[in-house]
């Protein structure tokens, strides 16, 4: 019987962390039975950028956005031997199987499973954690920052938050999680980690059980 290939965690790498940081975590998630999605960064920032000006169409603003995700995944995958890039879930479980990293290639998948309404409410936090659902597999959201406060990291008076319900998120304005993601985590009953990918070692305690160090800031989203 053949091993049965499981992915334990779907770790979204924002793109503010592109290019130094992200391939760098992607080259350490080796062999860790992980998923990679990566954020659109500033191509999906000069779409929004634009679309306030010119009022482009909410579809072909999501669509686009979502571009710009699979052109850094494509960017990322380029820099690492351990990955390789998938366009279906069927895929993902193959290339895990061959020992490589499976990087997610989402548009297609996206646009067959439609989940969601075309928004900017909708970034790569929620389309990781739907692919996270299908899968089965445990949420990462690997930012700039540590984690979540209680308004902008830079912001006098801002408070760092280690642990939150998701309900409670639904009444942050802003915070370095898209608007979507909270409702998402309560829907499917899940809960999610947000950890500063500047410092891999924390993303690496985070997902593999033989490191017990958790001595830094990360955030612990209740959804369930």
């Amino acid at each position: 019987m053949g091993v049965i290939i499981i992915i334990k965690q779907v770790v979204k790498i924002g793109g503010s962390l592109f290019p130094d940081n992200a391939i760098q975590l992607a080259k350490k998630l080796e062999n860790t039975d992980s998923l990679i999605i990566l954020g659109g960064g500033e191509f999906a920032n000069l779409i929004r950028k634009y679309d306030s000006s010119q009022s482009f169409s909410e579809e072909v603003t999501h669509y686009t956005a979502i571009d710009c995700m699979d052109i850094i995944a494509k960017l990322v995958n380029d820099k690492v031997d351990s990955t390789k890039l998938a366009y279906t879930l069927d895929e993902v479980v193959a290339i895990s199987d061959e020992g490589y990293t499976p990087i997610f290639i989402v548009s297609d998948f996206l646009i067959e499973e439609d989940p969601f309404e075309c928004s900017w409410d909708v970034t790569s936090d929620s389309i990781a954690a739907y692919v996270s659902h299908c899968l089965n597999a445990n949420l990462l959201i690997v930012t700039n920052v540590n984690g979540i406060y209680t308004r902008e990291p830079s912001e006098e008076g801002s408070k760092f938050i280690s642990k939150i319900d998701a309900k409670k998120l639904l009444t942050f304005e802003e915070s370095s999680i898209d608007v979507m993601l909270p409702s998402l985590l309560i829907e499917f009953g899940t809960n999610c980690y947000v950890v500063n990918g500047m410092y891999p070692e924390r993303v690496l305690s985070l997902i593999d059980d033989n490191i017990n160090d958790y001595n830094f800031d990360y955030t612990l989203i209740i959804g369930d």
